[in-house]
């Protein structure tokens, strides 16, 4: 049910659960520019082919593969940890602990003379962070009430990006001053953030729905016919029915399945092309770390709360589709501002400008598009099936993304970011083909 005014759709985020995805989303933000943008200036000042920063977009390829094994996360229950804390809770903890210690390995290595171990170090990264992912996910879609996701879905967003900041502009400036392997280690001294907020809040219900329950009912009656599969190969079968077939079997049963995941691989492409080459964009200009720092991690950080928050009341009252609309060509228009800069050269006013537009803009788009993602999920298998879509989308940005070190080398920053721009536009052609469908269809996209 909408809000019936923009009072009431603002109101949610002062609820005490909606607060609580705040520092979660810090706690999945933090390790992303990590291996992203701020591991790309990194290698940039150490001489490294803008070709090698773009291929290293494929460290993170663990995020477009975490549907492998979600269904691990969404069902397996761990030695002591799941007695303790819960199932959502005791899988965080055991994610951010090994991030933790992924983050100091990556700091201790020499991306000049260790570029493989750099490499190897920030994919361990991206697996620990992908798994931290699927838990997180699972427990805001889980602990959130249906009229609170889309402002769960923004202020997540605006977590992450404080998450981002940190590992931004935090990061550079503490490699400024006291050297890059000191700036990891103290990231991921702020994974403890994650692992506090985990320990101070509870464990949500779990929330098994009628069909899931009479799909698995349904695999019981199958193996009761059996005698011969018993014990623990019944067992096994069951488990593996219920935890790794049944999220996906539900999925595909739905009205055009086939045409959402496209539209959820597609849907971000200009926004990650554009990314991925966005710090070296500002390398190349001229720009120090100390104005890279200024603009895009701090100034950067409130053009994206307003984008954040604007899209979680938007959402709220225009509905998910149309939502993405809106943000999606605001999004692809946002690009430009790169071109401009480019022709500017080094501004510091041009780059806020440019920050400004792509960061508000994008900000709505993310909101839009988080709160889309979990209107998908049944709840019987929240963490399976949000890792899957996720997945799609991080797969599609990850196989376009590795490109654009080697489209940046053949042509100009102008052509270049023209392209990205381009590069929104098969997205938002399946999504307005989505928006044509019979009402019907809403049992799968909630509007």
């Amino acid at each position: 049910m909408k809000p019936s005014s923009w009072g009431q759709a603002a109101s949610v985020y002062l609820d005490r659960r909606v607060l609580a995805i705040l520092f979660l989303g810090f706690s999945e933000g933090l390790p992303l520019a990590l291996t992203g943008s701020t591991l790309s200036i990194w290698l940039r000042e150490g001489g490294i082919s803008k070709t090698a920063i773009g291929l290293f977009a494929l460290v993170t390829m663990p995020y477009a593969l975490k549907f492998v094994w979600a269904p691990l996360i969404d069902r397996l229950r761990l030695p002591v940890m799941t007695r303790l804390f819960g199932r959502r809770r005791g899988w965080a903890l055991v994610a951010q602990a090994g991030l933790m210690a992924a983050l100091i390995g990556l700091g201790s290595t020499n991306p000049v003379t260790d570029l493989w171990w750099t490499a190897m170090l920030a994919v361990v990264v991206a697996f620990f962070s992908a798994s931290q992912d699927i838990v997180v996910d699972a427990y805001r879609v889980e602990v959130l009430e249906e009229h609170q996701q889309a402002a769960g879905a923004a202020i997540l967003v605006l977590g992450y990006r404080f998450g981002m900041l940190a590992a931004g502009a935090g990061a550079l400036y503490l490699a400024e001053f006291f050297g890059w392997h000191v700036a990891y280690y103290v990231m991921a001294g702020l994974v403890a953030v994650g692992m506090v907020t985990i320990l101070l809040n509870r464990e949500p219900k779990v929330a098994d729905t009628a069909e899931s329950k009479a799909r698995e009912q349904h695999v019981a009656d199958w193996l009761a016919a059996r005698p011969h599969l018993t014990g623990w190969k019944a067992d096994l079968l069951a488990w593996i029915y219920g935890a790794v077939v049944a999220p996906f079997v539900e999925f595909m049963t739905r009205p055009a399945w086939a045409a959402v995941l496209l539209f959820i691989a597609c849907y971000k492409l200009g926004d990650v092309l554009a990314g991925v080459m966005s710090a070296p964009f500002y390398v190349d200009l001229g720009f120090e770390k100390t104005e890279i720092a200024n603009v895009t991690k701090l100034f950067g950080l409130w053009a994206t709360i307003i984008g954040g928050l604007i899209g979680g009341v938007l959402v709220g009252r225009i509905g998910v589709l149309r939502g993405l609309l809106v943000g999606g060509l605001m999004q692809m228009l946002s690009n430009l501002g790169y071109v401009m800069l480019a022709q500017v050269g080094h501004d510091v006013s041009a780059l806020a400008v440019t920050v400004a537009l792509e960061n508000v803009c994008g900000g709505i788009a993310t909101a839009a598009f988080v709160a889309y993602l979990s209107s998908l999920c049944n709840t019987a298998y929240t963490a399976t099936q949000y890792a899957l879509l996720s997945s799609f989308y991080k797969l599609g940005g990850d196989l376009f993304g590795a490109s654009s070190g080697w489209l940046a080398e053949r042509m100009d920053w102008s052509s270049f970011f023209l392209l990205s721009t381009g590069g929104a536009v098969p997205g938002l052609l399946v999504l307005l083909w989505l928006m044509t469908r019979p009402r019907r269809d809403e049992a799968v996209v909630k509007v």
